[in-house]
């Protein structure tokens, strides 16, 4: 199984605003790099839509080193929030609907295709592949 490791990053101007979202996926000595972006959304949107559009990028199951400083993101692969999420029939700990489900129910079926290692990093530090999707993320936020 091919080892992939990805950085990703979202960013926002205002929340909710316009916004983009970053990453950087590596395999073996290749190197690439993805952004887009959306003209209203929420950080935590262009959080999920980063890890997804690079999933999204792999052809093949692969064993993958997903990278973010989200902690949404992050936590919820890793204290496997969507279980209660989806025992509870969608709604959160407040019995109110999860937000962004269209994009966990995507990630989740993303997901379900690799093995994923989920990584927290720290934002806005010495990370450069971090740095890097950041710088991404922002430069993809639509300028209206």
């Amino acid at each position: 199984m091919k080892q992939v490791e990805i950085y990703t990053d979202g960013a926002c101007s205002g929340n909710p605003g316009p916004g983009g979202f970053g990453a950087v996926l590596l395999y073996g000595d290749k190197q690439r790099e993805i952004s887009g972006g959306e003209k209203m959304t929420t950080n935590q949107r262009m959080e999920l839509q980063a890890a997804i559009a690079a999933l999204e990028q792999l052809k093949e199951p692969c064993q993958v080193k997903l990278h973010s400083d989200s902690a949404y993101l992050i936590n919820a692969f890793t204290q496997r929030w969507f279980d209660k999420w989806r025992l509870n029939g969608w709604r959160n700990s407040k019995k109110e609907p999860v937000v962004n489900r269209d994009q966990w129910e995507q990630l989740l079926d993303l997901s379900q295709k690799h093995t994923i290692e989920w990584v927290k990093v720290k934002g806005h530090a010495d990370d450069e592949r971090n740095n890097r999707c950041d710088q991404l993320a922002r430069e993809a936020v639509p300028r209206s």
